[in-house]
């Protein structure tokens, strides 16, 4: 008897010991399986089960470079640029030249620019005021203040936004007036490699453009490239299309592009050419200098007086700072040298200011 209580109390210790292990397991039994698991289940949307995962999984395994830039791009995934990007840095500190965790990293900086601004938090409301100035052929100056809201959905990034335009215009015509237009933005996700950009615009008044549709299709490539090609409409009194392409390639903390807008009239075609350094403070600070020629503006026709230009060369240079989860601001100003009909130039001075502010719980 004494002998079988004792094999008893032998295999009850083994089976709790056993039950105990199922039940709170310590380690993860296969890191190449369990890192398939967690991938399909971030493809799949589910980060709340896989960020904890892949955390354990980086735990139990802190060599295993591949789970670590999976539980980076898995934060950055659900808008936590900043926390994604110091996961794969802490990578890059022991394997400075760690191919994919330098292209996760540039896929953060990307979606930090490609999401339009915005802050930590999948929501937010946006103000802004824009203008642009000139006195030749006679004074003008046009006005814009928005205001909007965003919100990061499943699929991607869209914002919604009311624009009011005040125009000035000096002697011989010495007069005021004021216009709105209504507009949507989206920046839906296709793969993890690519995405789209398109957006829609309306405006009942006389300044906007009556109609204004875009769409842009990205690409990323290998080793910190992508590239771009898409086609802008406008409508006043008649139609204009523009199509637009970019190559861009990121170098360490810094981003440069070249973008190309080509307007298709009856004439033929004209051009305009514009070029792009940007410089990071982190994740998703950045100060940007452009550069343009040609005779095609960038962002054109945001007004009707704009078809007056032929041909500007123009130089913008932009902040933008997320100072906080919840707070992130933008200001920016330009110069452009135009020409107009005839042998006429004049010189114009743009400027513009923006806040973007979440809504919601800081995690």
């Amino acid at each position: 008897m004494g002998h079988e209580r004792y094999i008893r109390f032998l295999v009850a210790v083994v089976m709790m010991i056993m039950t105990t292990g199922m039940l709170y397991p310590q380690t993860v039994p296969d890191p190449e399986e369990e890192y398939s698991r967690i991938r399909t289940l971030a493809f799949d949307g589910k980060y709340d089960e896989a960020e904890p995962a892949a955390r354990l999984l980086v735990k139990e395994n802190p060599g295993y470079g591949d789970a670590r830039i999976l539980l980076g791009r898995i934060i950055a995934w659900q808008g936590r640029y900043d926390e994604g990007a110091a996961v794969i840095d802490t990578l890059l500190m022991t394997d400075p030249d760690n191919s994919d965790a330098l292209e996760a990293l540039t896929d953060i900086r990307r979606w930090t620019r490609d999401r339009s601004q915005q802050v930590t938090l999948p929501t937010d409301i946006r103000a802004g005021y824009t203008f642009d100035t000139y006195n030749e052929p006679y004074e003008r100056l046009w006005q814009v203040f928005s205001l909007g809201a965003g919100h990061r959905f499943g699929w991607g990034t869209a914002v919604a936004t009311v624009n009011y335009g005040h125009i000035n215009v000096g002697p011989p015509s010495d007069f005021a007036d004021n216009d709105i237009q209504f507009g949507v933005e989206a920046w839906p996700e296709l793969t993890r490699s690519n995405y789209a950009y398109m957006a829609y615009a309306y405006s009942p008044g006389p300044y906007f453009p009556r109609h204004r549709a875009a769409v842009e299709l990205w690409q990323s490539l290998p080793a910190g490239w992508a590239i771009s090609a898409g086609l802008n409409y406008y409508y006043f009194d008649h139609s204009i299309y523009l199509g637009t392409a970019s190559v861009e390639k990121y170098v360490g903390g810094y981003w440069f592009s070249a973008r190309g807008y080509f307007h298709f009239k009856d004439i033929g075609v004209t051009t305009s050419f514009f070029l792009n350094a940007r410089r990071y403070f982190g994740t998703t600070d950045y100060l940007q200098l452009t550069l343009g020629t040609g005779t095609a503006p960038d962002e054109p026709y945001d007004i009707i007086t704009d078809l007056e230009r032929q041909k500007a060369s123009s130089a913008r240079l932009t902040w933008f700072d997320q100072i906080s989860p919840r707070w992130s601001y933008r200001i920016g100003a330009g110069w452009s040298y135009e020409k107009l009909y005839g042998i006429a130039y004049r010189n114009r001075f743009e400027g513009n200011i923006g806040v973007i502010m979440g809504i919601g719980k800081v995690k």
